[in-house]
């Protein structure tokens, strides 16, 4: 989790001048969703993001 937070940190917040709570709350979530859990892979899932880790283990299933 420290690693994320270190990431979400250096690539979101201290990069964008945020207006509002809102305006914050919808760049975390696009962060998270758009670019974290769809791009970035993982050692943890075989080298898969994580919806594509996802994806294959409930075809699994």
């Amino acid at each position: 989790m420290e690693s994320f937070y270190a990431r979400l940190k250096i690539e979101l917040i201290y990069a964008k001048n945020y207006q509002s709570i809102e305006e914050t709350r919808s760049g975390i979530f696009g962060y998270i969703e758009i670019f974290y859990n769809r791009k970035i892979r993982r050692s943890a899932s075989d080298g898969l993001s994580s919806v594509e880790f996802e994806g294959t283990a409930a075809m699994a299933a």
